[in-house]
């Protein structure tokens, strides 16, 4: 098991293997179709950004409301495809050294993880009434509009992740395959 501390250096991400447990603490942040669409858009006209992801985290996730007295609801990843077509320009230009999700990522975005120094993590779907424990405060710092689908800052203790692709390019889905194909 291995515990990090976010903002995620360099150093930190070459260091990590794919298949790797991870516990993740400090902040992340939440980005989903909608926020990617306009932090590119805004990115792209040159305009500053709402928040810097220079060596952050990005859960892709669209937290349910809070109940009373929780900080967040459920909060399970997304499949991460969905932001392929962003995830490029966000490593590459913003400076964006982690995503959160589940599923299969485009080869642009393996090309990019591993040009940049970035690592794909893996949340388990299905479990974000479990994984809402480890989120310990929650606040909208961007495009509030966009309700769920608005960019979150997460402090979070003990995150469960497992790296899913490291930045030398290994990806577990990829490793699985091999190890589990028959014929």
């Amino acid at each position: 098991m291995i515990k990090l501390t976010t903002p995620l250096d360099l150093d930190t991400v070459k260091k990590l293997k794919a298949g790797d447990q991870v516990r993740l603490n400090g902040v992340i942040y939440t980005g989903r179709d909608a926020a990617h669409k306009r932090l590119v858009e805004a990115y792209e006209a040159g305009e500053k950004l709402p928040v810097d992801l220079k060596d952050q985290v990005i859960y892709y996730v669209g937290p349910c409301p809070a109940k009373p007295g929780k900080v967040i609801g459920a909060a399970g990843p997304t499949t991460s495809g969905r932001m392929d077509r962003y995830a490029p320009l966000t490593i590459a230009k913003m400076g964006l050294r982690g995503m959160i999700g589940k599923g299969l990522r485009s080869q642009e975005v393996i090309e990019a993880i591993k040009q940049h120094g970035a690592v794909y993590f893996l949340a388990v779907g299905g479990a974000g009434a479990l994984l809402s424990q480890r989120i310990k405060k929650a606040e909208v710092v961007a495009y509030e509009d966009l309700g769920a689908e608005a960019i979150y800052r997460l402090e979070v203790e003990d995150f469960p992740v497992v790296v899913g692709i490291d930045c030398h390019g290994n990806d577990i889905y990829q490793e699985g395959i091999k190890k589990y194909k028959v014929g």
